[in-house]
């Protein structure tokens, strides 16, 4: 479905907001807009370095859009809005409130009892929620996402 809209030339349905991409920028030294966009790997490089020294966190004001069609391109539309969920697992994480989102109450009851699991799976889901939510919003849909 995503190849055919791409072989015609038609938009690909948003999956992330640039807007909000922009506004986890003001933060970016941290590499919140990296994971939000689903790029853990230079997140953790940004969060450790300060957004590589700074010089980092400024090139990516110019990156965005690219990182936000490459986002549009990964992750599969559907139900959960990956803004939300963003929202959620940033601001109150640890009391599990995006796993609950995701449909996913085991592990939202076992955050929220821990403090995130002991902010192990705050970390881990920072790294991983887009993933989480494409495959969900793709098995809502019937599509298989590898």
């Amino acid at each position: 479905m995503i190849i055919a809209a791409v072989m015609n030339n038609t938009p690909l349905p948003s999956t992330h907001n640039k807007f909000v991409g922009y506004l986890l920028w003001l933060f970016g030294f941290t590499g919140a807009h990296r994971f939000y966009f689903g790029k853990p790997k230079t997140g953790i490089l940004w969060f450790l370095t300060g957004g590589l020294f700074l010089v980092g966190w400024f090139v990516d004001l110019f990156l965005i859009p690219g990182m936000d069609r490459e986002a549009d391109r990964r992750f599969a539309t559907g139900h959960l809005e990956y803004s939300l969920a963003w929202v959620f697992l940033t601001f109150l994480g640890v009391f599990g409130i995006h796993r609950f989102y995701m449909g996913k109450w085991v592990s939202g009851l076992l955050y929220l009892v821990t403090g995130g699991g002991l902010l192990i799976g705050i970390v881990y889901d920072f790294c991983t929620l887009n993933t989480q939510i494409s495959n969900i919003n793709a098995a809502d849909r019937g599509l298989i996402r590898v």
